[in-house]
């Protein structure tokens, strides 16, 4: 790890990066990566140092240039940074944020949007590594925002130099790096990035603290370095308690395949109540498909109402918990769940479930919850020895399959009108967004 003189940046060595990214492996043999290049000096300094880590280990490396299209020019920019990455003779791939934009919260939905098209690309070519270009001063800057919201330990451990999302494996290998040594690294190298507009726009919320940066750090001291360095701090705390978390998970909850599990209550309730508490909103982001938690507010109330004797049921999260003799069902509550009228070739449904179509299957295949029947006869066939298995309030929130002719399947119930059906299905998976077996918060 390099740091900072008293005169010019420390330029990082291709030795120091590679120390950076040991404690994010293990990696395969002839690894192959890819990293979000913008054409910034952060991102592009990524890619010049995962270059040469690639082929000193016999691996590959792909630029994934997003076009936001939030510009009249940002397609020729786009195009202007993967000819860049070619001058680099690294391999690069053009996405498009294509449909309407938002119209509030831009930076935060352009943020997410990306991100969804980095991992969406990286597991269709089965690229298990994605490299990010954070760095230390957007660490802390990260800090100051959250702070700023109210944010408990979670948003103030910032961001992990490790994650996993989907099948994707999220490598931050620069949180430790001051945005200054990257861009000597560069003007080292002779090459020149891009600045984005937006990034000088105090219209946004960070731009504007990033402005102010400079004077925290000449007044009270809040360097950037001092303030990654509380996050760092911060981040092996809440390491540990997802830890403990995970353990409490495994002894009181029974997960099941078609979606729901059951809850033994006294578990959650007699742990730590930071323990407890973030158990059950991984409970909820699991069964709920969603990718955040409820409110802290509307989570600690729960969380109380479990440790009564007469808890009857609750809704909340996009979840329906309903008592049991022998413990707590959590289901998807029906009424929010998705439904597709156009199918893709593979997607996530519901937050939930990942289905995969053949490449001829019916372009009239919908796919929304089984509901319960009203107003539509069972086929034959349906009712078989998985749907005694799973309960009601769970069948109704699984992904059915329908044409104009009606259901066609329902895999979780091991239900196929005819083999035709089980041809076009190929997958259909319980694959939440939030996992309940998630790994925790890494620290590098």
């Amino acid at each position: 790890m390099s740091r900072r003189t008293a005169g010019e940046p420390v330029v990082l060595s291709d030795e120091a990066f590679a120390a950076l990214m040991a404690p994010l492996g293990p990696y395969e043999p002839k690894p192959r990566l890819a990293v979000g290049l913008s054409g910034g000096a952060d991102s592009l300094a990524l890619t010049v140092l995962l270059k040469t880590w690639c082929e000193r280990r016999d691996g590959s490396l792909t630029a994934l240039v997003v076009d936001h299209g939030l510009r009249p020019e940002s397609a020729a920019e786009a195009r202007a940074v993967a000819r860049q990455a070619k001058g680099l003779g690294v391999a690069s791939r053009l996405l498009s944020w294509r449909g309407r934009k938002p119209a509030a919260n831009l930076q935060a939905e352009a943020r997410t949007a990306r991100r969804a098209l980095l991992q969406d690309w990286c597991e269709r070519a089965g690229v298990l590594h994605l490299a990010l270009a954070h760095q230390r001063d957007d660490q802390a800057e990260t800090l100051l925002l959250n702070l700023a919201r109210g944010s408990g330990l979670d948003g103030l451990s910032g961001m992990a130099p490790l994650s996993e999302s989907g099948a994707v494996r999220l490598l931050r290998p620069l949180l430790a790096v001051a945005r200054a040594e990257l861009e000597a690294l560069l003007r080292a190298r002779g090459l020149a990035w891009v600045e984005d507009p937006s990034n000088r726009d105090p219209r946004f919320a960070r731009i504007r603290l990033r402005q102010a940066m400079p004077e925290l750090a000449a007044g009270p001291g809040l360097t950037a370095e001092r303030l990654a360095g509380t996050a760092e701090s911060l981040a092996r705390a809440r390491a540990a308690l997802e830890t403990q978390t995970a353990a409490l998970l495994a002894r009181a909850v029974r997960l099941d395949p078609a979606g729901y599990l059951i809850l033994a209550p006294e578990g959650l309730t007699a742990a730590p109540d930071e323990v407890g508490l973030r158990a059950l909103a991984r409970i909820l982001t699991t069964i709920g498909g969603t990718a955040y938690p409820p409110r802290f507010e509307r989570l600690r109330g729960l969380h109380g109402r479990l440790r009564g004797d007469r808890f009857k049921g609750a809704t909340l999260g996009g979840c329906r918990l309903s008592a049991l003799r022998d413990g707590i069902l959590v289901t998807r509550e029906g009424r929010a769940v998705e439904r597709l009228e156009r199918l893709p070739g593979a997607g996530l449904w519901d937050g939930r479930f990942h289905f995969r179509l053949a490449r001829d299957a019916a372009s009239d295949l919908r796919l929304g919850p089984l509901g319960r029947g009203v107003g539509e006869a069972w086929p034959e066939g349906l009712k078989g020895a998985r749907w005694r298995q799973v309960p009601a309030a769970a069948r109704t929130a699984l992904p059915a399959f329908r044409d104009p002719a009606g259901l066609v399947a329902v895999p979780q119930l091991d239900f196929f009108r005819d083999s035709a059906a089980r041809r076009a299905i190929r997958d259909c998976r319980f694959a939440p967004r939030t996992a309940l077996s998630a790994a925790g918060f890494t620290v590098a």
